[in-house]
């Protein structure tokens, strides 16, 4: 294990840094902008990127080249919504994602409002269509951005931090452990644990504002979170 291991960490630290986080950021403003994330998830690229990590320095740096390339990402998801959106939405990759999809965003961001924006960057599949979706509601770009922000570079911290502390914590014990590939297999298995259980808590509570009133069975008006966020 730890042999395997150690030639992954190596290969992927061997690429120079500079180029490794153009990469990864890359890689995330594509992932949120341009649905890639529907294929791609981002967790994979921050956590591969952020176990090649070999510095305080580098790990700040690449938190914060994901997290600008998150928030210009989703601003391209929003200019794309805001301008294009209906075609979008009936392009072919709008009727792949699903219409129902379309729908709980757009019930979402009115029943929610910026909460909704925060919360969705941590909910599958919905971080990927939002932007667009909140492009297209009137939501004005800098509420967007004010809710997005944190939410970006929460992901992006968290991230980074415990990818980048499992492969130090590996690279660190492998020449007197030999079980300290697990060991670094677990944090990392323990940690997208704890994101699948979080994610199911969290779309569990919001589950109400995403569903339909089954009651009436007509969508609510805007209510007063997401008014406050309505407007340029």
């Amino acid at each position: 294990m730890n042999d395997v291991l150690s030639w992954l960490l190596d290969a992927v630290q061997s690429v120079e840094p500079f180029t490794r986080t153009l990469v990864a950021a890359g890689a995330m403003l594509l992932e949120t902008s341009l649905f890639v994330g529907l294929i791609v998830p981002g967790d994979t690229v921050a956590i591969v990127a952020g176990s090649a990590v070999g510095s305080p320095l580098e790990g700040v740096t690449l938190a914060v080249a994901i997290i600008v390339a998150s928030l210009a990402g989703e601003s391209i998801g929003y200019g794309l919504g805001r301008w294009a959106g209906p075609a979008i939405r009936r392009s072919w990759v709008g009727r792949r994602i699903g219409e129902h999809t379309w729908v709980r965003a757009e019930r979402y961001i009115r029943r929610r409002g910026g909460p909704a924006i925060f919360l969705s960057r941590f909910l599958p599949v919905l971080h990927s269509v939002v932007p667009v979706a909140v492009g297209m509601s009137g939501f004005s770009y800098r509420r967007f951005l004010a809710w997005t922000a944190p939410a970006c570079a929460l992901w992006a911290s968290l991230y980074v931090t415990v990818s980048a502390v499992a492969a130090g914590t590996y690279r660190t014990l492998s020449h007197e452990l030999h079980v300290a590939g697990y060991l670094f297999v677990g944090i990392i298995a323990l940690f997208l644990a704890g994101v699948v259980v979080a994610k199911r808590v969290l779309h569990r509570r919001e589950r109400r504002h995403l569903e339909a009133d089954e009651e009436s069975g007509a969508e609510p008006g805007l209510g007063a979170s997401a008014q406050t966020g309505m407007g340029d």
